[in-house]
């Protein structure tokens, strides 16, 4: 998997609007200008945001985009999904079931598979609030065993 700058740039965007006051519509410039995007990207990016429901534009002189719910509520997830950013792994195309080499899986399909289901979960975990809060470093403990359990982590060491 490569996030894409499409994704990224969602998850900047976003947690930088939740940095604003939820009262406030912050205008697309003042966020590009702090998290050195391209308007035109975030433009395209906000339309997404918009559709799925994540953000609200607002009009007139005052005008820009904030949060539709509490920062609390906004998972990762849901800012990739609604960007189109994947999180899947293998090199085969899941949704049509076509293999990842003529005929078969490649040898390493199922780590990739586990991988990228590894990394949704998580994904669905994080709210905008968690990364204002200073994620990865969830609850105190490393990402990875936030959401592996220990024996896991010791297996794979």
């Amino acid at each position: 998997m490569e996030l894409n700058t499409k994704g990224r740039y969602a998850v900047m965007a976003m947690a930088d609007l939740a940095s604003q006051r939820a009262s406030d519509a912050t205008p697309l410039p003042a966020i590009a200008e702090r998290q050195q995007i391209s308007i035109a990207y975030l433009e395209q990016i906000f339309i997404r945001l918009r559709r799925a429901g994540l953000v609200e534009s607002a009009r007139g002189r005052a005008g820009g985009y904030r949060l539709a719910r509490p920062a609390a509520e906004i998972v990762i997830a849901d800012i990739m999904s609604a960007v189109e950013e994947d999180t899947r792994m293998t090199r085969c195309r899941g949704e049509d079931g076509a293999p990842c080499l003529p005929g078969h899986r490649c040898l390493t399909h199922n780590l990739w598979e586990a991988l990228g289901a590894q990394i949704a979960g998580f994904l669905s975990t994080v709210t905008l609030k968690d990364v204002l809060d200073g994620l990865p470093a969830h609850r105190g403990r490393p990402a990875v065993e936030a959401f592996i359990s220990p024996s896991e982590v010791r297996t794979a060491r």
